[in-house]
Parts: structure tokens; sequence; C-alpha cells
């Protein structure tokens, strides 16, 4: 795996870690624990990358890591909790700093825009592309690693939006239709051909044009749902 990749914010990439001081004996400092914590992470999601979910053994990412196994049982209850740690932290890089979609007050072409533009980032990382590859090539016999990906990823991005499209001065805007179906179609709009998505290598990055095709699907989105 090449450095570009590893560090993919997709999936890797970690806040940034505070400055590390000559450590002294004794119990860790907070900002050192996170670090220790964030290097586990990095080098867990790259072994999961590397080799498949199903072919990476605890002892594997333990070694990796240089921590004990028992580290990972303490902190995250064994892989399965790891894997979703490592997902909820890489989807918090898009979406950590985005305002409330519960209260934010701008126009709703505005609101799924910002959104959309940040969820064709996520979608579009090479890192995480590749781990819909892997996601979808083992979830028929790990249904387990499965549940972990959709609960800790897809699921949380679709209930924040539920929860926009099901408030009143929104809802007045658009056609009566279920929330869950308008946060499914909105998704496929914005995801676009998941069959070249996930077939060929991602294309090379344009902001202009990311930003001119993200708008194109918000608007093909609004037209078909707006009352």
């Amino acid at each position: 795996m090449s450095d570009e990749q590893v560090k993919d914010p997709g999936l890797c990439d970690a806040p940034p870690l505070c400055p590390l001081a000559a450590r002294s004996a004794g119990r860790p400092r907070a900002c050192d624990a996170e670090a220790r914590t964030q290097e586990l992470l990095s080098a867990a999601a790259e072994l999961f990358l590397e080799k498949g979910y199903s072919k990476v053994s605890l002892e594997m990412i333990a070694r990796r890591a240089r921590v004990a196994v028992r580290t990972i049982y303490v902190k995250f209850g064994g892989k399965s909790g790891l894997f979703r740690e490592i997902l909820k932290s890489g989807r918090d890089v898009y979406f950590e700093t985005m305002e409330d979609l519960e209260t934010n007050p701008r126009p709703i072409r505005e609101v799924l825009v910002d959104f959309g533009m940040r969820f064709h980032e996520l979608v579009s990382s090479g890192a995480v592309i590749k781990l819909y590859r892997m996601v979808i090539a083992e979830a028929h016999h790990d249904p387990e690693m499965a549940e972990a990906f959709f609960e800790s990823g897809p699921r949380q991005t679709r209930l924040a939006l539920e929860r926009y499209f099901t408030r009143p001065d929104v809802r007045a805007q658009l056609r009566d239709l279920p929330a869950d179906q308008l946060v499914v179609h909105l998704l496929n709009c914005l995801m676009g051909d998941h069959l070249k998505r996930y077939l060929f290598a991602p294309p090379a990055r344009d902001v202009h044009e990311d930003t001119l095709l993200v708008e194109q699907r918000v608007d093909l989105f609004l037209h078909g749902v707006k009352a």
C-alpha cells in the first residue's frame, strides 16, 4: 500500500496529535494516550485494507501497533469494536465540522450541497472505495463485520438525514414521501455511477468539477421531491 493510500482521510487519517514532550515515568498523559490510540486505529486500518478484514487477527494488529492484545480488548472489546471505531473516526473527519442538520437554518439546497460535497469527497476517497470493495466481498461470510460497517457508517449518515427531512419546516417544502425514501433517493443521486466507482480506479479530482457535479445531483433530487 502506498503512503497516499495509508494517509487517505477516508479511513486512516486522525486529528493532529498533540506535541509529545519527553515521556515521564508513570501514567501516560491524556494527549500521549490519544496519540497511541490513533496509532492503533491507523495500524489496524492499514492491515484491513492490505489483507481484508477476515484475514487480520488481533495478534497481527497488536504487533503492527506495538501494543498488547489485551489493550485492544479493553479499549474496543475486540476486532469488531475496533473496526467500528475506525469507521467512526474516518466519518468524523468529513462531518464533524458540519452544522447540525437538526438546527441548520439555511435553505434546503444550501444544506444539501454542503452535505453533498462532504459525502462526495468521502465516497470518492481511494481508501473508502477499497473499504467498500472489501465489505461487499466479505459480507456474506462475515455478517458481524457487515453489520459493524453499516451501523457505524451508512446508518449514522441515514439517521442524520432522516432527522433533517422530518423537520416541520423542511417537510413542508417537500412532497409527502417517507423520510427514509427521501434519504435513499438523495444518497443514490449523490453516489452517481456505482458500477464505475467500484470497478475502476477513481479519476483525478477537480474541486470545480466536483462542486458542479454535486450541485447538479442535488438539483436532480430536489426536482423530484419538492412540493
